[in-house]
Parts: structure tokens; sequence; C-alpha cells
């Protein structure tokens, strides 16, 4: 196993005895060395053996439970074991990773992100996506699926390319799983900032091109379904294994139903892009809020949608149906300017990200989002973190290796002070370090 730890790992590592980490410090048998690159060394070498690390805090979450005192133990960048110290004796002679006073919670992953620190996933590259990868690792993400915008439809074949490359290749920092294809197939009436000269009728001839580019790696799709052809694709694509998600939408309720029966399972950003709602056409709004098997995207940034209805999200939705997003553009993790979104300009000022009036994606990142979501409507950290861990994984087929922190699973964690802000990330059992 490779070590993360750049001056320590030249010495001999079956010397190495139990120690602890903090960002930058390095406690070897009650020596400390401080590293300038502040970079540690997570798993060492016994006799050729893989050493276990133990890692323990002071609370973690499930969604079902808190475990107090945890000891949760890793091999090989997985977790073999989780109990309190309480319930088991810690094992001896092991690396020894302590966070006193902090949460243990599961990686968080965000199924719809454009881009961060200057760059949009649409670049398709290697530098583009480590950037991003790497940003969002510092704030607690595990996994991403990097999200198109319209473009012309080369375009968009190129960066479908360029991104499947990378979900490949993988890349230093959140893993991007998969693609999140966010147009073409979306109303003219709803677009929001998507250029309306590249929208496209849905075709199932189309969806192939794309999903050739892709090779085989669009995981999920936005669709408007009350565009003529889109429930005949949508059908297609729920076959090919794409999950589907209603938005940019002007649906009224019989054609959001319609496009649910066809095989959509979850709602894009809620609340925005869509039909407003009625008391006499609810329209997709309101089936997206009474439908119970639904996922739902929601933006908690206090900008897409007012604390009212975000308080009104989370009473309406089922606790496992509920996705936090951010809609992250180029901007995220940058200073206000102006920055890319596909192939366009945006504006942002203290925050807002603004085309022409409109509202073009955020600089959200989904720490923040939790937080909001808590200070919003008093729920529950555990619940607030299940809406970005658990229950995107498990609508896009990846909850067999994402969104939960127990035996067997790939050691992915996000360790939280107090006040939710990350303190370290654990990607297959090594702490992230940018």
């Amino acid at each position: 196993m490779q070590s993360f730890y750049r001056t320590a790992a030249k010495r001999d590592a079956t010397t190495f005895g139990k120690y602890w980490l903090s960002p930058g410090i390095l406690i070897l048998s009650e020596t400390l060395s401080k590293d300038a690159g502040n970079t540690f060394l997570i798993s060492c070498f016994s006799d050729g053996k893989i050493v276990r690390t133990v890692l323990t805090a002071a609370r973690l979450l499930t969604p079902h439970s808190e475990i107090d005192q945890p000891v949760v133990v890793i091999e090989d960048g997985t977790i073999t074991s989780i109990a309190s110290r309480g319930a088991l004796e810690e094992p001896k002679n092991v690396e020894h990773l302590d966070f006193p006073e902090a949460t243990l919670v599961p990686s968080y992953f965000d199924i719809h992100i454009h881009g961060a620190m200057g760059h949009d996933v649409m670049e398709g590259t290697a530098d583009a996506l480590d950037s991003v990868g790497r940003f969002l690792a510092s704030r607690g993400v595990g996994a991403f699926l990097p999200t198109t915008v319209t473009a012309p439809v080369d375009t968009t074949l190129r960066a479908l390319e360029g991104i499947a490359q990378q979900v490949e290749n993988g890349n230093h920092g959140a893993k991007p799983l998969g693609i999140h294809l966010e147009g073409p197939f979306l109303s003219h009436i709803k677009r929001g900032v998507h250029p309306p000269e590249y929208l496209q009728a849905p075709s199932v001839e189309l969806l192939q091109r794309f999903w050739q580019a892709a090779r085989g790696h669009v995981v999920l799709m936005t669709v408007a379904p009350e565009l003529p052809g889109a429930c005949e694709m949508i059908q297609e694509a729920t076959r090919l294994g794409i999950r589907i998600s209603l938005g940019h939408s002007n649906a009224n309720t019989q054609e959001a139903w319609e496009g649910i029966t066809a095989g959509a399972v979850s709602a894009t950003h809620t609340f925005n892009a869509m039909r407003a709602l009625d008391h006499r056409e609810p329209g997709l709004l309101g089936v997206v809020l009474d439908d119970a098997d639904l996922f739902a995207e929601l933006i908690c940034d206090g900008v897409h949608v007012d604390p009212l209805l975000v308080r009104l999200f989370y009473k309406a939705k089922s606790l496992d149906r509920s996705i936090l997003i951010t809609d992250a553009m180029s901007a995220t993790g940058m200073p206000d300017g102006v920055y890319k979104l596909g192939g366009f300009e945006v504006t942002v000022t203290d925050g807002r990200c603004m085309l022409d009036g409109k509202l073009a994606g955020s600089v959200l990142t989904l720490d923040q989002a939790i937080r909001n979501f808590v200070q919003f409507t008093q729920a529950s950290y555990g619940v607030a973190v299940q809406y970005a861990s658990k229950n995107p994984a498990l609508m896009t087929g990846f909850c067999e290796t994402y969104g939960e922190l127990t035996a067997g699973r790939p050691a992915n964690i996000t360790v939280l002070s107090s006040s939710g802000e990350v303190r370290s990330t654990l990607l297959n059992g090594q702490v992230f370090t940018a």
C-alpha cells in the first residue's frame, strides 16, 4: 500500500510504533515530527504484511444509530469492524488515528456538480477533473458525478469522451463514478441558463450517441418528460441502466406521472426550473413532493430555495428519498469574478452566480449544504448526512460501496468537528492531502 507521508516513509516502517495524527503533526514513539508538506503516513508494513489502522473519535453516525466512542478498524483500505470502545478491545501494535471530540460520517457523494477551482468538468481533462476532485475531497466528498450543461452536440460528445476517460483512470481526491447528463433534453420554457439554440428534442438515436461517447458511464440524466418522444427515450435510457431525473420541466401532473411510469426515479433541483405549484394543477413540483418513492434533489444554499420551502421539503419527502446537491460551478472555491459554466460566462458576486438575471449554478459545497439544512430545519446531523451520502448512493446504484460506514465497505470517511466543519477526509483508508 502506498504511503502518503513523504518524509518519514523513507525510514524503516517496521520501526514505527503506535502513533496519532493531526494536521501537520506526526507522533512517533513520543517524538514530535512536523511535516511542512502537511502530509501523513496512514499505512506501513511489518514483515511484509499490511498493518491495520485503528480510527477513534467521539462518535460515529449511521443512518439508524449513533455509536459513542467508536473504534473503526481498517485493513487495506476496507473497514473490517466498527464497535464502541467499551465493546471492543483496541488491537495492539497498530496505527492509531485519533480524532477527539470529532464525529465520523460516510464521505459525501455529490451527484450534481459542474466544476470547482476555476475548472468546468466539460473540459474533460485530467487536470480539470483532478482539480475538482481534490477540492471536493477537502470538503468531505468521496465521490461525485461530473455534470454537463447543454452545448453543441459535438462539444458534448467530446466532453463525455474526456470525462469517461477520467472515470476509468481515476484521479486524486474524490472519485468520479460516472456522468450526470443535464441537457440537452430540457424544456425551452424552464431551461434556466441552458442555451436555447442547443436544446434538443428527446431522441433515442442521440441518446445512443451520448452513451457510446461516454463508454457506458452515463449514470444519471435530466429530462423534461412533457417533450415529444421523452417517454420513449426514458424507457430506453432505463433499459441501459441510466437513472432518469425529471427537471428543467414545465410538465403538468399527468405528464410528470407519465415520465415516472416510463422509468424516472428522481427530480432535479426541486423547486428550481420547475412549473410553479398550483392548487388546481400541481404539476411536476406537486408530484415530486407527494410521491413517496421518487427521489428529489435540493440545493440548500439559502439562495436557490427559501428556508421556509426547505422546511416544507423536509416535511414532505421521506427520509430515504431526499438528496442534497450543490449544482456547483467552476467559481466554487474561488473569489468573486467571471467564470465558465459549460460554454458561457457567469458573473459571481457575493456568492450568487448570475447570467442575464438568472441563477446559473452555485458556489455551494456539500458540507455547507448540510450545515444549512440543519440550521433551516432543525433536523439532526444524522439526517442531513444521509441526504448527502446514503441517499444519492442508493438512487444511483452505488449503495454497496458508498453511503454507509459498515464492515466490508471501503473506508471512505469524513471527520467532522462539533460544528459540522470538515476536519479530515479518508479515502480508502488514507487521509486525503491536497
